[in-house]
């Protein structure tokens, strides 16, 4: 067991969690089979953290620990993990970690649930896991007497799954960006996104941004960034949610859509205030703006033959000449 003196590198969350362990003593009832995937790479995640964590959930699971190792590594260790029958997959790690293990448990029935490892934590507060490791490591224990799965849809974006949300243009070059520099994005958060969207726009989108056409339900319009999001926020500012598509949520079945028309600097000082007031009405009435609420499919194509660079939830994944966004409603089953 986890000694109760804390050397003083620790972190406070590796204290606090190591203070949760000592606090648990082993449950004498049957217990739910728990597989436990963590990304060692991801922003807050220490070997310590990790092993206190696991200590302190095998007072209510029957748990297995496993680290990825390379690039969608998640995604095979759970399907594997659905054939073999577990109770619970966890994702311990950031948002790229979760989108990996919800495309490897895309249509089954094992539920995802998350712990949170990353520098923004999307889909783990809005399924309502706390941003904090140890809060969250005890709500997770709680949760073994009340283990209620329900189905939460899924976007899709040219076959892979996104479970928050996922963009072609301006954000996805900003998310490009940031991952070449994991360090400062892990040691400035948000502020080097600011940081990165500022300098991305005045070098790429000021001048010659890409060109692209986005057809919904027969209507067709031009643009230089498309947004589509599955669940509600888009992301966070700190604290603050960030919404940008009307008509989001886990149990719509459907997405929200948002195409961003023009990028200009008399246009952009009107936009930001508006993504920051947390209502994406506000946003959806920029002039320009078009919104598709309710969308089951969407096609952006490039209009003058430049590919356009991708993100899903939060990973920049390379550059298309198309995208063709989908909604996949009841695709994923949660736990929280």
């Amino acid at each position: 067991m986890p000694s109760s003196q804390a050397s003083p590198t620790l972190s406070a969350a590796e204290t606090r969690a190591e203070q949760l362990a000592e606090r648990l003593v082993p449950a004498r009832v049957a217990k739910k089979r728990m597989l436990v995937i963590v990304n060692p790479y991801a922003t807050t995640v220490s070997d310590r953290l990790r092993n206190l964590v696991v200590y302190a959930l095998q007072a209510r699971y029957e748990l297995e620990a496993v680290d990825t190792e390379r690039p969608n590594h998640a995604t095979q260790i759970c399907r594997e993990a659905a054939r073999e029958g577990y109770d619970v997959v966890v994702a311990f790690g950031g948002d790229g970690t979760v989108n990996e293990a919800a495309n490897g448990l895309l249509g089954t029935e094992t539920p995802l649930c998350c712990l949170p490892g990353g520098a923004t934590n999307v889909f783990h507060r809005t399924i309502g896991i706390p941003n904090d490791v140890v809060d969250a490591t005890e709500h997770l224990l709680a949760m073994a007497d009340e283990f209620e799965p329900r189905k939460v849809d899924l976007g899709m974006v040219n076959g892979r799954a996104f479970v928050f949300s996922s963009g072609v243009g301006l954000d996805a070059s900003v998310v490009k960006r940031v991952d070449a520099h994991p360090k400062l994005k892990a040691r400035l958060g948000e502020w080097y996104y600011t940081q990165a969207a500022l300098s991305t726009f005045n070098r790429q989108y000021l001048v010659n941004p890409p060109k692209m056409r986005v057809t919904v339900g027969g209507e067709t319009v031009d643009g230089v960034t498309v947004v589509a999001q599955n669940s509600d926020p888009f992301t966070f500012f700190g604290k603050r949610p960030i919404r940008v598509c009307e008509g989001a949520g886990l149990d719509t079945g459907s997405l929200g859509v948002a195409v961003l028309k023009k990028a200009t600097p008399l246009e952009m000082p009107t936009l930001i205030p508006r993504l920051f007031s947390g209502r994406a009405s506000t946003v959806s009435k920029h002039r320009q703006i078009a919104p598709f609420p309710g969308v089951l499919e969407a096609l952006v194509e490039s209009a003058d033959g430049r590919p356009l660079p991708v993100q899903v939830d939060g990973d920049y994944i390379g550059d298309e000449e198309s995208v063709r966004f989908a909604a996949a409603p009841g695709a994923l089953t949660v736990v929280s």
